[in-house]
């Protein structure tokens, strides 16, 4: 019997497996599904199966630069106790290492690292950790010169918040400084010419809602004109000025913002990423006693 893509997908969607185990456990069995997962068992490949349904939101971020590249990769695990473990460590190590030969997520998922894919290393690592893994994004920065920043590091190159940041010009070590500036801050885009129209417009239709609202139940409402040119403008300015990179107070020296401060280096930041660990990955919540329960009932 031909075995299919789709065929792989499947088995491996409901085993955990490999890309290579799956398509020889079909093999193996003539492309039956149930007879192919058995046989997956029995070889101990499909130990991940059952953590299919857990949420991985802890983990790490692998930060490294090469040249003028620079590349943050998240790895997840479901508990913040894996990232201390040595093996987990070494896997996030050596997918960062492999990030440098790729342009995305995609492309890294199927690279090589050492005779597997670096998707079959996180499925075969899951058999040794006992926790669902995943490989959940990866940025890439480049540019003249590329300065990175781990915050709350676990090991060298890697922790909870990875950022990369690339300047035009000669870098004194500036550009370090506005990686851990970005660390702290989380700005949402370099400059107002970068940010979501769309976030833009909804905060603006938020801003005047709120003033409106403000106004109607003040003492002495303010006339329409006040409104629409001084005070949505004002706050707007403010939202611009806390959520863009150069923008912000330089977070090293207050009185001046990002902008002027790479201006006073001779240096222009032209990109960056922040990379945090479980960053929208809505987490379940359970007590502490159910928990437990659960885990008596495994």
């Amino acid at each position: 019997m031909a075995i299919t893509a789709q065929m792989v997908k499947e088995l491996r969607e409901q085993s955990g497996a490999g890309m290579m185990d799956a398509k020889k456990a079909l093999t193996e069995n003539d492309g039956n599904m149930e007879a192919a997962i058995d046989w997956l068992r029995t070889k101990g490949l499909a130990k991940a199966a059952k953590k299919a349904d857990r949420i991985a939101a802890e983990g790490l971020v692998g930060v490294a630069v090469e040249g003028g590249k620079g590349v943050a990769v998240e790895v997840n695990s479901e508990t913040d106790f894996v990232a201390k473990n040595a093996d987990f460590q070494k896997l996030v190590s050596n997918i960062t290492a492999t990030a440098l030969k790729t342009s995305n997520v995609t492309e890294l998922a199927a690279a090589d690292m050492g005779g597997k894919t670096v998707d079959d290393s996180i499925t075969s690592a899951v058999a040794v950790i006992g926790e669902k893994l995943s490989l959940r994004r990866m940025e890439v920065v480049e540019g003249d010169t590329v300065a990175s920043y781990v915050h709350n590091a676990a090991a060298d190159g890697m922790g909870k918040i990875g950022v990369l940041v690339a300047v035009k010009g000669t870098d004194n070590g500036i550009a370090k400084q506005f990686a851990m500036h970005i660390a702290a801050t989380a700005p949402l885009a370099l400059s107002e010419a970068d940010l979501d129209a769309e976030l833009v417009e909804r905060e603006r239709t938020v801003q005047t809602q709120k003033a409106l609202e403000e106004n109607e139940a003040a003492a002495k409402p303010k006339p329409a004109a006040v409104i629409e040119n001084n005070i949505i403008p004002g706050r707007m300015k403010k939202f611009l000025e806390e959520n863009t990179l150069l923008g912000q107070k330089f977070v090293m020296n207050p009185d001046i913002t990002v902008g002027q401060a790479a201006k006073d280096a001779g240096v222009e930041i032209t990109a960056f990423k922040r990379v945090a660990v479980g960053e929208g990955i809505e987490k379940k919540e359970e007590d502490f006693a159910a928990e437990v329960a659960k885990t008596l009932a495994n």
